[in-house]
Parts: C-alpha cells; structure tokens; sequence
C-alpha cells in the first residue's frame, strides 16, 4: 500500500483524481470499458469535483458501482448516498450504466439485483473513504473480514451514527438509520485497484489506528494493508498522528 500525504485537502483531492482519471482511461484502454466502485460523504466531495472535471474521460464506458446505502431512507433525503452520486458523480459525466443501492424497497431484493450485476466482471477501480471508527464502506467495527457474500445489511454503530450528525446530514443520532446495505470487506478487496481518500482532522484516529495498528477487524480499513494495488490520500490533517517514517509528504 502507498501512503501520500498532502498540504491540504484541495491538492489531495486534486492529485487523487488525476490518479483515478489515469485508471479510468488505462481500464477503457485496455478492454473497452471501465468499472468503477464509489463512495460518498463529505470527505469525497472535493475528489468528485476533481474527478468529474477530469479531461479525456469518456464516461460512456463507464460503469458505475456503488458501495453503500442507509435502509430506509429515501432518495429525496440529503444524506441518501444515491442522491448524492445523482448529483455529484451520475448527472455531471453523463455515466448511463450505474447500478445504485435502493435502500427503500427490499433490501435483500436489491442486493441480489446489484449482485448479480456485479459478478460480471470486476472492479476496475474503486474509490473509498475511512471512517471516524476506521469503518471501510459502512462495515463497522469488528468488521466481518470473512464472509464471502458481495453486500450485506449490517447494523450502524453509535460512532458511526453520530458521525452523520456531525456532518451536519441528520440534526439528531435518533433520525440516523440503524440500519444499511454495505459492500462486504471481501468484495471491495477483490477490487483491481483501490484508491482511499481521507482528510481532516476527525479522521487522524482512524487513519492512525489503520495504517500503523494491527490489522483488525476492529480497525476494519485496516485491511487495506494487504491489498496489492491500494493507495491511500490523506492531507497533513489527517496524516497528523501518524509517526514521520510513515508520512510522504507530496
């Protein structure tokens, strides 16, 4: 895994997407089409503002994945991830195959529709956040490191409800969904390449814990570590706790 270290968020986010616009064009290069895994949030914001004005892009190769979703919330709320990819990611690039979580319906119904999607070909690049708990998608911890299932509905933890509140998406923890459709740990590793962007200074615990602790499902991105093509962007917010050896400042 490489680790790259920013001066700010701003020339992070930049210098992600130019790296995700590169993997994109290489995967349309080699077999005519590029798959892509996305993530959403706050922190993510400033990396699809890059993304989407990347020249040479031809998003109508592109074929969109999406990593998770809160049960029960509806797509015309702020916080719902769908609404969020609609606007910052679908509706700007023109992407026309996508393939969201629709958190309103049955969720074992969309599992199995997204799943079956997914099992076609793999991930060219997917692009990931780490939570306020080291949460990887909205697998909490202790994460399930094992199971081979392609999404599952796992139950929000507290430190990852409150999060949300902290974000500013619900006014309260109790208007947070307990519940969410999330990418297992094993399905986002089976990635070809994988590209974690984290600033802030709310992250320096999480980004401390699962770049220098042990690999643990208590520190779920953590896991990371053994992924043969992961690159994760931090700013000197978020990098702040990690010891100077581990910090390459770009």
């Amino acid at each position: 895994m490489v680790v790259k270290v920013f001066h700010n968020q701003g020339g992070m986010a930049k210098a992600a997407a130019e790296h995700a616009a590169a993997s994109i064009r290489n995967a349309v290069r080699s077999h005519e089409y590029a798959r892509i895994l996305a993530a959403t949030g706050t922190s993510q914001f400033q990396f699809l503002e890059a993304l989407t004005n990347s020249p040479d892009i031809d998003w109508k190769r592109v074929e969109m994945f999406h990593l998770d979703e809160y049960i029960g919330l509806p797509v015309t709320h702020p916080a719902s991830f769908r609404k969020i990819l609609l606007e910052r990611l679908i509706q700007r690039t023109g992407i026309a195959k996508y393939h969201l979580l629709d958190g309103d319906t049955d969720p074992l119904v969309t599992i199995r529709r997204v799943a079956g999607e997914l099992a076609t070909a793999p991930i060219d690049v997917a692009f990931v956040g780490i939570g306020e708990n080291g949460h990887l998608a909205f697998n909490d911890p202790p994460a399930d490191f094992e199971t081979q299932q392609t999404y599952i509905i796992v139950s929000l933890d507290e430190a990852c409800r409150r999060q949300q509140v902290g974000e500013g998406w619900f006014a309260n923890i109790s208007q947070v969904p307990a519940k969410a459709i999330s990418m297992s740990i094993r399905q986002i590793l089976k990635s070809t390449e994988i590209l974690a962007v984290v600033p802030d200074s709310r992250k320096a615990e999480a980004v401390r814990a699962c770049l220098e602790g042990p690999i643990s499902p208590m520190a779920p991105a953590s896991i990371l570590r053994t992924h043969q093509n992961a690159t994760v962007y931090l700013d000197k917010n978020s990098a702040a706790l990690l010891t100077p050896a581990a910090q390459i400042t770009a």
